[in-house]
């Protein structure tokens, strides 16, 4: 597929806001037995598919936009992306 793109938008807590997710999942995984964990940070992932053809500088400008603005909330979530060409 000739232009074929897919964003892989990542968001999660910034390190200074509290997991609680994350450290019960690290409670019970160190429960488990799996001693060597340490800490688990939880987040969202999303996949966005971009249409064949679309400037790839505009494309990043776009999804930076829509990580800022919809996917993640910068109070309190970090966010990075890579683009699939």
């Amino acid at each position: 597929m000739k232009g074929f793109m897919k964003a892989h938008v990542f968001v999660t807590l910034k390190k200074t806001v509290l997991d609680a997710q994350g450290k019960t999942v690290c409670q019970a995984l160190r429960g488990l037995g799996h001693s060597s964990i340490t800490e688990v940070r939880q987040g969202k992932y999303f996949e966005i598919d971009i249409a064949d053809g679309a400037d790839p500088a505009a494309v990043r400008a776009e999804v930076d936009l829509i990580a800022r603005e919809i996917l993640a909330n910068p109070v309190i979530e970090d966010y990075r992306f890579d683009i699939e060409e």
